[in-house]
């Protein structure tokens, strides 16, 4: 990377490979990895599995078990996520520690998932892993006090939706071809005990070793971030280096020397950075050219009543509608895909409207981890290729503002799915050519509304931050607030989606999620970008000189 100067560089010359410490870039993307595996994983056979919980009940039953089971996770976040971002800010733990509990607590929970026998257990489990997992917000912390420059955000906070995606491809391919082995191979694993007893565990052992691997990625490789903590011994870290060391034969790596500046506006000068102009890889803490004081320029710490500015309540009121739609659709969506098929036949004369219509697609897990998979694949290609261009363009809220207006429109369209001509008639799940590509027309429309507008309204909470000092506490917040969003909207949505299946107006719950991103686009207009500092205390002013 070029040596930093005083001019400001021009944002269309930005690249990937343009952005600074990726080595710890890769570490937060791998952690944030193992969640949505998990999670999207699960949602491919969900349905099935509640059903072999219990075979007795309704599918009506079983949609709002489904709810529930898909926000216990975002409920339990939103009751602890608060007070993790409160813990990664504190001089005690700082945010490694915390990331660390988050990857812990949901090994344990999804090993336990794995041996669920009723749905009361495997509601536990899940609500086990929401508690001790803040780790969304602390990566979105951490990202931010890596990559402090703004002409790259748009592309570094892009690498957790990104992150999720590749989690939304992998997930479900996992969960519909390791679910119930012995029920999918008879031939092969019909015969072995362990997969009868336990059909759904294979995929969640799976994930538990992927959260492993992320977990010890962060012990031994990832560099805290919290000021207070950035001198602190790491012995987790001085073993990483030592096995990099010796995989890497004695060959001498040089660092990057992270910019110790606020926002892209302002620049060391070059004489100041001598010899930091091929550095990469070096931690924080071992950069001699930016003292201790220079990099502890907050003597104060910003009180959490004054947090909650007018524009912070703003962002976090959107962030709340978004979350809140795009949650309830996603844990909606494998529910309406392994939903049985409509049968118009079966219809009281003068029933058959427009609108009033029941039934999804009836697929079974492979094919539902297909459809799922697509949402990554699409989403994916349009995060690489389209939203850092569209971003650079638009402005994060321009971008934001005009995709915020696809959602009302795919939910609307939604549930027509199960209307489209089949070649198989009902009870059989939908098949054909027509029915995949108004699958794919649909989930374009869906993920190219959610590929801008989920990380745009990531750095517009990470830049409404009143003062730096309370970052990791607005990511707890905006995490709390998501969580909450994302529990809330899953089971009412389930309950709504139950009640509509047995009505016979399957897409009540889908059209009423429309209004709801209505609401967001309104919201939208009222939110500006703050600059991350908007409160200045004693002694800012000063420790800015220091640089």
């Amino acid at each position: 990377m070029r040596a930093p100067s005083n001019h400001a560089a021009d944002p269309n010359t930005v690249s990937w490979r343009d952005l600074p410490r990726k080595d710890q870039l890769c570490v937060i993307t791998l952690a944030r990895l193992s969640e949505p595996l998990v999670q999207t994983s699960i949602q491919s056979y969900m349905f099935y599995q509640l059903k072999w919980f219990d075979p007795a009940l309704s599918d009506a039953v079983i949609s709002g078990q489904a709810g529930m089971l898909h926000a216990s996770f975002t409920a339990a976040q939103f009751l602890t996520a608060m007070l993790w971002g409160r813990i990664a800010d504190s001089g005690r733990f700082g945010r490694k520690t915390v990331l660390m509990i988050g990857l812990a607590g949901t090994l344990l929970s999804c090993v336990g998932f794995a041996f669920s026998t009723s749905f009361q257990q495997a509601l536990f489990f899940r609500s086990l892993g929401g508690i001790t997992n803040g780790n969304v917000g602390i990566l979105r912390t951490m990202i931010s006090e890596i990559v402090k420059e703004k002409k790259y955000q748009s592309r570094a906070f892009l690498l957790l939706p990104m992150t999720f995606n590749v989690g939304a491809i992998l997930g479900p391919i996992l969960g519909g071809v390791l679910s119930d082995p012995a029920g999918s191979y008879p031939g092969l694993f019909g015969h072995i005990d362990f997969f009868i007893r336990f059909p759904y565990a294979t995929p969640n052992l799976v994930s538990a070793l992927f959260l492993l691997c992320g977990f010890l990625g962060v012990w031994l490789f990832l560099e805290e971030t919290l000021d207070l903590r950035v001198d602190n011994r790491d012995r987790g870290l001085e073993l990483g280096r030592q096995l990099r060391r010796w995989l890497s034969r004695g060959r001498s790596r040089t660092a990057y020397t992270l910019l110790a500046n606020r926002d892209a506006d302002f620049d060391l000068d070059d004489s100041r950075v001598a010899g930091t102009a091929n550095s990469r890889h070096s931690p924080i803490s071992d950069t001699p050219q930016i003292s201790k004081q220079a990099r502890r320029r907050y003597t104060q710490t910003l009180a959490f009543r004054r947090i909650f500015t007018p524009n912070v309540i703003r962002t976090l009121t959107a962030n709340f509608l978004l979350t809140f739609h795009l949650g309830t659709f996603n844990s909606l969506w494998f529910v309406f895909l392994s939903t049985p098929v409509y049968d118009p036949h079966s219809d009281p004369p003068g029933r058959r409207s427009p609108f009033v219509f029941t039934g999804g697609l009836g697929l079974h897990p492979p094919e539902v981890g297909l459809a799922m998979a697509i949402l990554g694949v699409i989403g994916l290609g349009l995060q690489i290729g389209v939203y850092p261009r569209l971003s650079t363009r638009l402005g994060t809220v321009g971008s934001w503002r005009l995709f915020l207006l696809l959602p009302p429109l795919t939910y609307f369209l939604v549930p027509y799915l199960s209307l489209v001509p089949s070649g198989s008639p009902p009870p059989h799940g939908k098949d054909g050519v027509a029915v995949w590509i108004a699958i794919l027309a649909v989930l374009l429309l869906h993920v190219l509304g959610r590929t801008v507008a989920l990380p745009a309204q990531t750095i517009l909470v990470n830049n409404c931050t009143p003062h730096p000092s309370v970052l990791g506490s607005v990511h707890g917040i905006g995490q709390s607030v998501s969580s909450f969003a994302r529990s809330t909207g899953p089971i009412l949505g389930g309950f709504l989606y139950g009640l509509g299946l047995a009505k016979g107006v399957v897409g009540a719950v889908f059209w009423g999620l429309s209004g709801v991103a209505v609401c967001n686009i309104i919201v939208s207009w009222f939110v500006r970008e703050g600059d991350g500092h908007e409160i200045w205390l004693e002694g800012d002013e000063k420790d800015e000189e220091e640089y």
